[in-house]
C-alpha cells in the first residue's frame, strides 16, 4: 500500500464528528482572517478618511472655544499647552456682551437675514413655477440666464449697487442690505426650486385644472406642500448666505449700531494692529451657532431638497 493510499484510508476512517470539527476550525480560522482583512480595508478606505475629515471640520470650533474661555495671560504665554485651558474664564464673553454692541449686531443680522430670506423665497417660488410650468417661449433660456446671474461675483455687483443705495437714501440702514441681498439669493433659489418643481408630477396640476382650480390655487394647495423639502433647502441656503455676507454689509453700513455680526466682530474688536483674540473668538463662536443649529434641525430636508433639485 502506498503512502497516499494509506493517508486517504485514514481520512475515511475518521468519525463524522472529527471531520466536522476539523472543517469548522478551518472555517473559523478563515472567517477570522476575512474579518480582519475586511476591518483593515474599512479602516483605510472609510474610517481613517472620515476621521481626518471630522477633525479638520471640527478643529476650528474647538480652537474658537478654548480661545474664548482662555484668559489673556495664557493666550499671550509662550509656554504651556496651546490646545488646553488651565484656568478657564468667561471675561471675554462678558466684554463681548456687555461692553460692545454685539447684541445689537446679532439682532441686526437676524432681522436682515430673515427678511431677505423670506423675500428671496417668495420671488423664487413665483419665478421658478412660471419658468417650469407655464411653458412660455424662451423659458429655458430665462432659467439659464437667472442661474448665470448668480455666478456674477458680489465684488463686482456692489459697485453699481452702492450708487443705487446712495441715490435712494438707504445708506447706513437695514434696508440697504435687505434690498441688495436678494440680488444674489434669488437666482440660486430659483434654479434650485426649478429642479424641485420639475420632479413633481404634472398630472396632479392637470387634474386640478380640470376641476376648475386656478394657477395660484394649484401653487398654494398642491405644489408648495409637495415642495417643502426644496423650500427648506433653498431657505437654509439663503439664510446662511445672508448671515455670513461681508462685502455688502461692510460697504453699505458705517455706524457701529447698524453693523452685522461678520462686520462688527472684525472692525470693532480690532484696534489697529491689536487683536482682542478672546472677544473675537467668542463673537465668532456665537455667530456660528445659529446656522449650526438650523442645519442640525433640517439636515434631512436639506439633503432631500438638494437631491430633488439636481436629480433631473
Amino acid at each position: 500500500m502506498t503512502a497516499d493510499t494509506q493517508k486517504q484510508h485514514e481520512i475515511q476512517e475518521q468519525s463524522p464528528i472529527e471531520q466536522h470539527g476539523s472543517n469548522s476550525s478551518q472555517s473559523d480560522s478563515d472567517g477570522s482572517m476575512d474579518y480582519l482583512d475586511t476591518f483593515q480595508k474599512r479602516f483605510i478606505t472609510t474610517l481613517l478618511p472620515l476621521g481626518i475629515f471630522v477633525f479638520v471640520l471640527l478643529f476650528p470650533f474647538f480652537w474658537m472655544t478654548i480661545t474664548a474661555i482662555k484668559p489673556d495671560a495664557e493666550l499671550l504665554a509662550h509656554t504651556g499647552n496651546p490646545f488646553w485651558v488651565i484656568n478657564p474664564t468667561l471675561e471675554h464673553f462678558e466684554k463681548l456682551l456687555f461692553h460692545t454692541s454685539y447684541p445689537q449686531w446679532l439682532w441686526n443680522t437676524v432681522v436682515i437675514s430673515v427678511i431677505s430670506t423670506f423675500v428671496s423665497l417668495l420671488c423664487s417660488v413665483f419665478a421658478a413655477y412660471a419658468i417650469e410650468r407655464l411653458r412660455f417661449k424662451g423659458s429655458k433660456q430665462v432659467g439659464l440666464s437667472i442661474f448665470l446671474a448668480y455666478l456674477v461675483p458680489p465684488s463686482i455687483l456692489f459697485i453699481p449697487l452702492s450708487t443705487i443705495v446712495f441715490q435712494l437714501g438707504l445708506f447706513d440702514t437695514k434696508w440697504a442690505l435687505i434690498l441688495t441681498y436678494p440680488t444674489f439669493l434669488i437666482p440660486f433659489c430659483t434654479w434650485l426650486l426649478m429642479g424641485y418643481f420639475k420632479s413633481i408630477p404634472y398630472e396632479l396640476e392637470e387634474c386640478a385644472l380640470m376641476d376648475g382650480a386656478t394657477r395660484l390655487e394649484i401653487l398654494i394647495k398642491i405644489v408648495l406642500p409637495l415642495s417643502i423639502p426644496g423650500l427648506i433647502s433653498a431657505g437654509i441656503f439663503a439664510f446662511t448666505l445672508s448671515w455670513n455676507e461681508f462685502i455688502y454689509a461692510l460697504t453699505f453700513i458705517s455706524s457701529s449700531e447698524m453693523k452685522t455680526v461678520p462686520v462688527g466682530v472684525v472692525t470693532e474688536l480690532v484696534d489697529g494692529d491689536v487683536y482682542h483674540w478672546g472677544p473675537l473668538m467668542a463673537g465668532a463662536l456665537f455667530g456660528s451657532l445659529p446656522v449650526a443649529v438650523l442645519y442640525s434641525f433640517f439636515v434631512e430636508q436639506y439633503v432631500s431638497g438638494m437631491t430633488g433639485a439636481v436629480k433631473e
